[in-house]
């Protein structure tokens, strides 16, 4: 199979996937607004991407192994199917008018587990087909659809829950699923992986294989233990957003202040597809990170103006689809492909764990601290300035200690990274540090 078919059946995957992608977040974030509608509190709709997550938590490092263990695109097929059919769940019962918060936390755990186990199978198809010359770009590529989702999905989200209710955002979502699974049935074609011979052996054994190369390539595993920290921050961060904006603005502002994001990373996605190699990719990732943790926090915890939330949020998040092809090229470079699904199913373990934990945090310390604390002492009137009054200044005050959070730990993560030196021309054992 020659570079350009390899790019045409990529191409393809990508483009119709993200389509699938960007109906699934919409789903989500309308159930956000749905929820927050019915409880106002941070923690309950926070709840919702913790049973996302918790799976990854529990079970990645096995939904790898069994990606090795078994065809990839059946993979695909299988996960994608039951989680359509979660989507088809939730039109019923809010259909039924027996939609309740519970039956949305069991449902959002089940889909997660689809999508741990489906997500390694999905990154090993796009190394499949994709010549290695081209990682960066097409890394840059598939940054570049997460962002338009980002951009669309709050504001389609939102435009199609108040003018056509919950039933109309969970249709599209099964079309654009539909679309994905045809796609991926009848036009992809992906050449067998080498070495299926992991199919033999047992998951637990190939679970361990995944950790063990982790614990020899140390300058991946702290890549992954930095991005992890990351990830706390930054999923605390998504907890305390709707608290702050909705109590203030109602919830089309906060779909228009989400949408930023998206935009920013659009930038970024271009940015990254254009720029050289650099010198060294493990300096470029604590280091847009740095800048990122360190600007949009503060900016949103000291203004009140949804202008200024924008703007943030562009400042946040334009590095960090670089930051994102950087550890991607590092990862497909340096693990053999045979081994990417039950490494890439450790890595989903390692550094989105904190991610469940950053949400409940971010959500509990807003509803419980933040909140009651600025309601008892926000007539002082340095807490005031800084922070503003009535509900939704708690959560100013989180995002003002989530920034400090972020500068302390890049800095101390950065201090680790910077014994290593990662360059596409380098040998894996010279990329090891000190």
């Amino acid at each position: 199979m020659g570079n350009n078919r390899k790019l045409r059946d990529f191409y393809i995957l990508w483009s119709t996937q993200s389509l699938s992608h960007l109906g699934s977040a919409m789903t989500s974030f309308a159930l956000t607004l749905w929820l927050f509608d019915k409880t106002g509190s941070a923690l309950s709709t926070a709840a919702l991407t913790i049973c996302t997550y918790a799976p990854y938590v529990v079970m990645s490092i096995f939904a790898g192994a069994i990606s090795d263990k078994f065809d990839k695109k059946k993979t695909m097929l299988v996960c994608d199917a039951l989680a359509a059919l979660t989507t088809v769940l939730v039109f019923v019962l809010y259909k039924t008018d027996t939609l309740s918060m519970w039956h949305l936390y069991v449902i959002n755990a089940f889909s997660g587990l689809m999508n741990t186990v489906q997500q390694p199978a999905s990154e090993v198809a796009n190394t499949l087909l994709v010549p290695k010359e081209q990682y960066q770009r097409t890394s840059a590529l598939q940054s570049l659809s997460r962002s338009l989702v980002s951009i669309g999905n709050p504001l389609l989200a939102t435009a199609l829950y108040g003018l056509a209710g919950l039933d109309t955002v969970l249709a599209v979502d099964l079309a654009t699923f539909a679309v994905a699974f045809v796609a991926l049935l009848l036009f992809i074609r992906l050449p067998a992986v080498s070495a299926e011979t992991g199919k033999q052996e047992k998951v637990l054994k190939l679970a361990k294989e995944g950790l063990r190369f982790l614990k020899t390539h140390p300058l991946i595993l702290d890549v992954i233990l930095f991005m992890s920290g990351v990830n706390l921050v930054a999923s605390a961060f998504d907890a305390v957003l709707p608290a702050l904006v909705i109590p203030r603005y109602g919830d089309s502002v906060l779909g228009i202040v989400a949408s930023c994001s998206g935009i920013a990373m659009a930038l970024g996605s271009l940015l990254a597809t254009a720029m050289p190699k650099p010198g060294n990719r493990v300096r470029v990732i604590y280091l847009t990170m740095l800048f990122s943790l360190g600007t949009e926090n503060f900016l949103l915890a000291f203004s009140r103006n949804p202008v200024l939330w924008c703007a943030g949020q562009v400042i946040g998040w334009i590095l960090v689809p670089l930051m994102g092809a950087n550890q991607n090229v590092i990862m497909r470079n340096s693990i053999p492909v045979e081994l990417q699904g039950r490494v890439y199913a450790c890595r989903n373990t390692m550094q989105f764990f904190t991610i469940p934990i950053g949400l409940a945090l971010g959500g509990f310390m807003v509803d419980n601290l933040c909140e009651p604390f600025m309601e008892a002492n926000g007539a002082d009137g340095w807490l005031t300035l800084l922070f503003g009054t009535g509900k939704g200044s708690g959560a100013s005050l989180m995002m003002f200690v989530l920034g400090v959070a972020g500068v302390v730990l890049c800095l101390f993560m950065g201090r680790r990274l910077k014994k290593y030196r990662y360059s596409d021309d380098m040998l894996p054992e010279e990329s090891a540090g000190q």
